[in-house]
């Protein structure tokens, strides 16, 4: 898998929980924290999902937006939301194509330790110009991850 750091972000667009639909360049001028994960509402994306939640004034005061990524529809999105009062648009990738392209669909482990295909946990931070300012694939610890993404933007 490719190291996207220092490179143009992948260009996208993808159908928000919020009914809209947002492209990389709706967010130029901005850090982007784009972050992938393989379920709504699961163990450790949910922690995920509340650690981001829990830093939002800090993202915000950092110049960012979060957007999340997973394989889920919008309606799972919006029960996800709504269940852990997530203040961020979550996108949905059916199709994965996103996700490939930023490295977070492919060969893993799975719980039992067999190679499965799926989502890889992982996070880019996209600065304002559209260039990757760094990279985590996979993620190591999805609950402690948040705060590893704000330590890099306050850098």
């Amino acid at each position: 898998m490719s190291n996207l750091e220092g490179q143009q972000a992948p260009s996208f667009t993808l159908e928000g929980s919020d009914g809209k639909r947002h492209s990389l360049s709706d967010y130029k001028g901005k850090n982007v924290i784009l972050y992938f994960y393989p379920k709504d509402d699961t163990p450790g994306c949910t922690k995920e999902a509340c650690g981001f939640r829990d830093s939002i004034d800090s993202v915000t005061n950092s110049n960012a937006v979060v957007l999340g990524v997973s394989k889920d529809g919008v309606e799972s999105h919006n029960q996800f939301i709504d269940k852990y009062n997530l203040p961020f648009t979550l996108l949905s990738d059916p199709e994965t194509k996103v996700m490939q392209a930023y490295g977070a669909w492919g060969e893993r482990k799975n719980m039992e330790g067999k190679t499965v295909e799926g989502a890889i946990r992982s996070t880019v931070v996209i600065g304002p110009d559209g260039k990757v300012l760094r990279q985590w694939t996979p993620v190591a610890n999805a609950e402690e991850h948040p705060r590893e993404v704000l330590q890099f933007l306050q850098q």
